[in-house]
């Protein structure tokens, strides 16, 4: 692909990054808010670049085609939003479940706005299924871990996936409309029928 050649006045002070992966990440991040904030259709070179504050040349180096600059930045999404979604705490307690989502949300708004966007640009793009189907199994395999690990019964996979759905919901609600109470709402319901699967079956 190409970009048009910006005239000279329009041009912004850009500041080179230096450190490889430090710059690759931050590359990475910038893409996110570019699409984030205008589609996919929005994602170049040039735009990157000037959402880092770095040449043009610098992001061509670094990815070499505008398929693998989307192919990185879907997978530096799955990274970072796996770290921050509290989806896999690891403690097995029902009441530590999906803590902090809604704090997510708020401190990273563009990561959750892009993957929103990736996914609507795929019923126009089919190539682009692939690396979201990668990105919601990462999803989907730690809510069944964990899950798993608060349920005495085995999770099957309608149970994570409504649970993982109910979730995605309440992130797109929140992302929309703001109202974080009520995604913490939702949550503390959530938590509850969660506490109540835990317990199995009252005994009579």
């Amino acid at each position: 692909m190409t970009d048009s050649v910006e005239p000279a006045g329009e041009r912004r002070s850009r500041k080179r990054v230096t450190n490889y992966g430090t710059g690759r990440a931050a590359l990475l991040d910038a893409a996110v808010r570019v699409v984030a904030r205008g589609g996919l259709r929005k994602l170049t070179y040039r735009a990157v670049a000037d959402e880092a504050g770095v040449t043009h040349g610098l992001v061509v180096h670094h990815f070499g085609s505008r398929d693998a600059l989307i192919e990185e930045a879907v997978t530096h999404a799955i990274r970072t939003s796996l770290s921050s979604s509290a989806l896999d705490m690891g403690t097995g307690k029902p009441a530590d479940f999906a803590t902090g989502l809604s704090q997510m949300v708020e401190s990273g708004p563009e990561l959750q706005a892009f993957q929103y966007e990736l996914l609507l640009e795929a019923r126009r793009r089919p190539e682009l299924l692939p690396h979201l189907r990668n990105l919601y199994e990462e999803y989907f395999e730690a809510t069944r871990r964990e899950l798993s690990r608060m349920l005495p019964q085995p999770v099957e996979r309608g149970t994570s996936r409504l649970v993982f759905a109910a979730l995605e919901g309440l992130v797109l609600h929140q992302l929309v409309f703001g109202e974080r109470e009520v995604t913490e709402e939702a949550l503390r319901e959530l938590r509850t029928l969660l506490e109540g699967l835990a317990k199995g079956p009252a005994e009579g």
